[in-house]
């Protein structure tokens, strides 16, 4: 057989399950850590219930995903968790969905590997988004699963720091309301509110145009210029305020487009 024939054939088959995500359409993406719980534990030797020092790696990988070829309107990040959320008009890979995912969780796992110096797994997925709604009603859920996930890693580390094993720990957690795992963490001295914000909302991330300064060498006066940074915000609001806070960066986004 030619090389061309066989070019073609293999090429069929390799593109047969193909999705593309459709035009005009949001893509939302979120890596999850594959087996971070043993990586924290025995790899990495870290804090519990919280490390500043894989919370910083975190979001050093998030901003490096903000440099990776797709147009991330905002990035959300927390526990070992990154969502991005991909300009609807964004072309990268003709939004082709394995390319998505596969270029990202390599960005992703490779960068965070050699923050630490130790080989670590993302995974990837890809999520079609048609509207705005949808948007608010993603990160307000996965707002919401950072402050339940903090809660019940206080609580239960608690616990086991003060004599409770594994099994026991797990069992007192999982049978308590959100209220009783404050007043449980407020009789060993822990004020759940005056924790991190980090710690309990998690942080976002996006560019913002900053007017800078220089000079001009060409008759050495002084220049205004505006740049895109990426900002990091470590003090998420919640609820209804999260939504008009998400609105307003789409907004800004659109008319920075315009």
């Amino acid at each position: 057989m030619k090389f061309e024939s066989l070019d073609a054939k293999m090429r069929k088959n390799e593109t047969l399950f193909d999705q593309y995500v459709l035009p005009e359409n949001y893509i939302i993406v979120r890596l999850d850590g594959k087996g971070f719980t043993k990586l924290t534990k025995e790899s990495l030797d870290l804090e519990k219930p919280f490390d500043i020092r894989f919370h910083e790696a975190m979001v050093a990988t998030t901003q490096h995903l903000l440099n990776s070829g797709f147009k991330v309107l905002y990035a959300y990040t927390q526990s070992d968790e990154i969502s991005l959320l991909i300009d609807k008009f964004d072309n990268a890979f003709n939004r082709k969905v394995r390319k998505i995912n596969s270029v990202l969780a390599g960005e992703a796992s490779a960068f965070f590997s050699m923050y630490f110096n130790s080989l670590s797994v993302l995974d990837c997925r890809t999520i079609c988004v048609p509207n705005e709604q949808m948007i608010l009603d993603y990160f307000c859920w996965r707002q919401e699963d950072s402050h339940r996930n903090s809660l019940s890693a206080y609580c239960y580390w608690t616990l086991r720091n003060n004599g409770d094993t594994y099994s026991e720990a797990t069992k007192k957690v999982e049978k308590l309301s959100m209220s009783a795992k404050n007043e449980l963490l407020f009789q060993y001295g822990i004020n759940y509110n005056n924790l991190p914000l980090w710690q309990k909302r998690g942080v976002g991330l996006f560019y913002k145009n900053v007017e800078k300064s220089g000079i001009n060498p060409t008759n050495n006066q002084e220049v205004s210029f505006i740049r895109k940074e990426i900002f990091l915000d470590n003090e998420l609001p919640i609820k209804e305020s999260y939504r008009t806070y998400l609105l307003q960066i789409i907004k800004d986004s659109n008319l920075q487009q315009g």
